[in-house]
């Protein structure tokens, strides 16, 4: 996850520290105003300040990005003395050709600039920068993160109550569908058959979509289900290759991942015509399920975008599975490809 704190944070945070080490000078080192504002002190502070700055700034966008984001703590460790170098390297350039080249005056003896011993004096000084830099990320991160949680947990009960208000007597409806079904048993075995198929389906939306994770074999129960009946609505004139490939048993899913992409090439496709069949290819292997679906566009349509259900889901799978998920769509001409990979959990 990137942050996207805005820039002038980062430069009211370093005015902040600038006023309070010269209000420290004041107070506590007992300098004179006359030193603390003098023009070759000042020249020397912003010099040093920008030095911190420009590290700071480096190391959050950079270091941060690439190695705590992904919780990769040691190479983060690794990159610290390539921070506090570069920390060294911008400081003797400000410092000691900058602003000698205006004053003639060094801010380090001769001796002192001696090149390991400047990088060596300066790996202490720079230090507060990196660390300063790393404090603030994880900060915003948890504030970002805390963010995301809640608005997910909002949805969540939106979707809930939405849910609430679309079921009307979940039980008094399986009971009359289980009458029809006891009915028509010896009569229709078909028709009995598919109201059975209604009735699963139902159930399914009423009991497990509320959940955060559901087994798999009952995700994919409720897809055979779905395709099962939409065929029955084409009157068997379905021109759609389902297929699931790999093993599996105990693995388990985020609730509704699927069902969103198999709703949409029914939606976006008519399905009638054997010279544009869509596919839906669904694979387990190796502890990941890929799911991958190609239709013809309705007249030719062109949706690049699939509407708000894929932006939430999209926010679901971030929250879940972080950046251990692909999610890729592609429209090209008058067709339209979908491609989801995410882990397993047992």
């Amino acid at each position: 996850m990137k942050s996207k704190i805005p820039f002038y944070y980062h430069v009211l945070l370093f005015l902040g520290l600038f006023i309070l080490l010269y209000l420290w000078d004041i107070g506590v080192n007992n300098r004179g105003l006359d030193s603390v504002f003098s023009s070759l002190y000042f020249a020397f502070n912003i010099g040093f300040f920008l030095s911190i700055f420009v590290v700071y700034i480096l190391n959050f966008y950079t270091f941060c990005n690439w190695f705590l984001n992904k919780k990769k703590a040691f190479l983060y460790l690794l990159s610290i003395p390539v921070s506090l170098v570069i920390f060294a390297g911008v400081r003797y350039f400000l410092q000691e050709v900058v602003i000698f080249e205006i004053t003639g005056i060094h801010n380090y003896g001769e001796k002192a600039r001696e090149i390991t011993y400047y990088i060596r004096d300066n790996f202490f000084f720079g230090l507060p920068s990196v660390i300063l830099s790393a404090v603030s990320y994880l900060f915003w991160q948890f504030q970002n993160t805390y963010k995301q949680n809640q608005q997910l947990v909002l949805e969540n009960k939106k979707a809930q109550l939405q849910m609430l208000k679309s079921q009307v007597s979940p039980h008094f409806l399986f009971n009359t569908l289980n009458s029809f079904y006891s009915q028509l048993i010896l009569k229709d075995d078909k028709m009995a058959s598919d109201i059975l198929v209604l009735s699963d389906l139902l159930r399914y939306v009423i009991t497990e979509t509320e959940k955060e994770e559901v087994l798999l074999s009952k995700e994919i129960q409720f897809l055979q289900n779905y395709i099962h009946l939409q065929q029955k609505r084409f009157e068997d004139q379905l021109y759609l290759d389902f297929e699931i490939e790999g093993n599996f048993s105990t693995e388990k899913i985020l609730s509704s991942a699927l069902i969103h992409f198999i709703e949409n090439v029914f939606k976006h496709t008519k399905l009638n015509n054997p010279d544009e069949k869509a596919i839906i290819l669904i694979k387990i292997k190796e502890g990941f399920l890929e799911l991958l679906t190609f239709n013809y566009n309705v007249g030719g349509e062109n949706y690049s975008s699939t509407g708000i259900g894929f932006e939430n889901l999209t926010k679901r799978l971030e929250f879940t599975y972080k950046d251990q998920f692909i999610l890729e769509k592609t429209a090209e001409n008058n067709t339209f490809k979908t491609y989801l990979k995410i882990p397993l959990k047992k």
